[in-house]
């Protein structure tokens, strides 16, 4: 097994000697001091801080080099430094060089869109392991400085790696997707979320639709086909050569899913590809939407030519994240309550495949329903009409109590009659107190809502008072 990176490799993706001695082999890449292991690569990077204050910290901590400015002063005690002009600049050619290293039949996929991309690049991930060296990105490193970070973590025996690419605006993705050059590009849906931002939906389909263009030639366009704006991302992908691929549970499309059935405990379908044959599969994870967007990794691997039907079998056992639908029992007095925590993100699709899920689970088993739901951010104007029009989704999911928090939130709850009311609060700190007054055994409580609403300390909260552990299948 190679080093991830040589010094003289390092010199030459960024075209700058190092400083201070040669520097030893770096066996990985960091910008946080507080994660970073020894033999790592520090890189200094300017954001909410400045990294290069953390520099001597990460030598004390083992790095093996450190990436900084060409103006940073070194100080007593350090190693080996490698001065750029700018330290993101510098990942970024980092990012670039590892993905030109690459064995020319290694495969990359990149994964955009509205809802699920997180889950979807986990399902890949795990897909693919089954099948060769595989690469991804950690957590939800998406971002100007999360993608090259992942790219330049990227060991050069990967044989398939795996990149999720997020946006705020509009030319956020264009970069980034060229950095990554994928030979398959999903775009898992394309919903109302950043309005603020963007002055239409369409603006936002434009906007995932960048991930086209850094596509290698040839290279699959992965889009849901039951959504609005299929037909405009199709034509995006027309135009910059790629072969447009949809998945859905229409019959029309390229990869199918047929005969869905659904529990709580997962799901059941056959996946057809058209030129590709069709088989069964189960997933562990439950809901509608997630198996939707198994068939979106379908048509990733058979367009890479990987073994779809080897490759999908990991999803029988794939938990969901935490935070996107992770499920655990809580102890109350002698009886058990079930938790599904999905407070890591929420806009108006995802919050109602949630509720959706919610519903899945059985009276039988869990007799009691509660949604805990938090403000969906980003969403400009039109937030109030959507907040207050999941009213819907919340009585198709029959919910029996809702605990709701935030400004916006307070629109829905507002129009719940008083009987499925459980309680307001203006923010997350407080509407905790009242949901764990509230529980009893044989609920079942899902909690939703963007991140930045903070409901992650209201599950966290509940785990610690009630206990917890895996529920059984």
């Amino acid at each position: 097994m190679h080093p991830l990176w040589s010094s003289s490799e390092l010199s030459a993706a960024l075209s700058t000697d190092t400083e201070g001695g040669t520097g030893e082999a770096i066996s990985g890449v960091s910008i946080d001091t507080r994660s970073l292991q020894p033999g790592d690569l520090f890189v200094a990077l300017k954001d909410q801080r400045d990294g290069h204050d953390f520099v001597s910290a990460a030598f004390k901590a083992g790095a093996s080099a450190a990436l900084v400015s060409e103006t940073y002063t070194r100080q007593p005690g350090e190693g080996a430094l490698f001065r750029v002009a700018d330290t993101l600049s510098g990942l970024e050619a980092l990012g670039v060089a590892a993905r030109k290293r690459l064995a020319a039949d290694a495969r990359i996929v990149g994964v955009t869109g509205s809802a699920g991309k997180t889950g979807t690049k986990e399902m890949l991930r795990a897909c693919l392991s089954l099948l060769g060296a595989t690469h991804a990105s950690e957590k939800s490193y998406n971002n100007h400085w999360g993608v090259p970070l992942t790219l330049a973590r990227m060991p050069r025996e990967t044989k398939f790696g795996v990149f999720e690419i997020g946006m705020n605006h509009a030319g956020e993705i264009r970069p980034l997707t060229k950095m990554v050059r994928p030979d398959a590009a999903i775009i898992t849906t394309v919903e109302p979320v950043h309005l603020e931002h963007f002055p239409s939906v369409e603006a936002i389909a434009d906007a995932k639709g960048e991930i086209f263009e850094g596509l290698a030639p040839g290279g699959a366009a992965i889009i849901k086909l039951d959504n609005p704006h299929a037909s405009r991302l199709r034509t995006i992908a027309e135009k910059l050569g790629a072969k447009p691929m949809t998945f859905g549970f229409d019959d029309r499309a390229d990869v199918q899913g047929a005969n869905f059935t659904a529990s709580d405990n997962g799901s059941d379908m056959t996946v057809a590809i058209r030129g590709g044959g069709s088989f069964p599969v189960h997933l562990a994870m439950p809901g509608r939407h997630i198996a939707e967007n198994a068939l979106a990794v379908a048509a990733a691997l058979y367009s890479v030519g990987a073994d779809v039907q080897k490759g999908l079998s990991a999803l029988q056992s794939l938990a969901p994240p935490s935070g996107r639908g992770a499920r655990c029992t809580l102890h109350i007095g002698d009886g058990q309550a079930l938790l599904i925590d999905e407070s890591y993100n929420a806009n108006p699709a995802s919050m109602r495949a949630a509720l959706a899920t919610l519903a899945a689970v059985p009276r039988a088993k869990y007799s009691r329903r509660i949604a805990v739901l938090g403000d969906m951010l980003e969403l400009g104007s039109e937030a109030p009409a959507l907040h207050t029009g999941l009213k819907g989704a919340v009585d198709e999911a029959d919910v029996d109590l809702v605990f709701a928090c935030g400004p916006h939130m307070k629109g829905l709850y507002d129009a719940l009659p008083a009987a499925k009311k459980g309680g307001y609060a203006l923010t997350s700190a407080t509407i905790g107190t009242a949901l764990a007054e509230n529980l009893r055994a044989g609920d079942v409580v899902m909690v939703k809502a963007s991140n930045g609403t903070r409901l992650g300390p209201v599950v966290a909260a509940l785990k610690t008072q009630f206990g917890n552990d895996e529920p059984a299948a």
